[in-house]
């Protein structure tokens, strides 16, 4: 993802939070390419929600930067699933994420994850 000038504070540094928008995307990505476009499993009643979330950052991307999320997965028991994420620049690792989700039915009840999910992934 490129940064732009409204992912930046008034130092021309990615603003903290905006991170968790390009880590989100790097998960929404990853099941779109592992499976299916998020929206259709929200159709079907399934819903990731973060349920933990831990993140260590080690260096600031700024503005112009090309960032790259890159984002492993998997699922420690039926109904909590584990993203190994980091954002690089150039191979840089910049921030290093554990992002734990539950999936929720239309009840907003914790439900297993789908069988799509419990196949091993890369």
């Amino acid at each position: 993802y490129k940064v732009y000038y409204e992912d930046t504070d008034s130092l021309g540094v990615v603003y903290y939070a905006n991170y968790m928008k390009y880590l989100e995307r790097g998960r929404t990505e990853f099941i779109e390419h592992y499976g299916r476009p998020v929206w259709e499993w929200n159709a079907e009643g399934y819903y990731f929600v973060v349920y933990k979330l831990t993140a260590t950052f080690r260096k600031a991307a700024v503005l112009g930067d090309i960032v790259t999320v890159v984002t492993r997965f998997e699922l420690p028991s039926a109904f909590r699933g584990l993203f190994h994420q980091r954002i690089e620049r150039n191979g840089e690792v910049l921030i290093d994420a554990a992002v734990e989700i539950v999936c929720l039915d239309r009840t907003r009840n914790v439900v297993e994850y789908p069988n799509m999910f419990k196949r091993t992934l890369p």
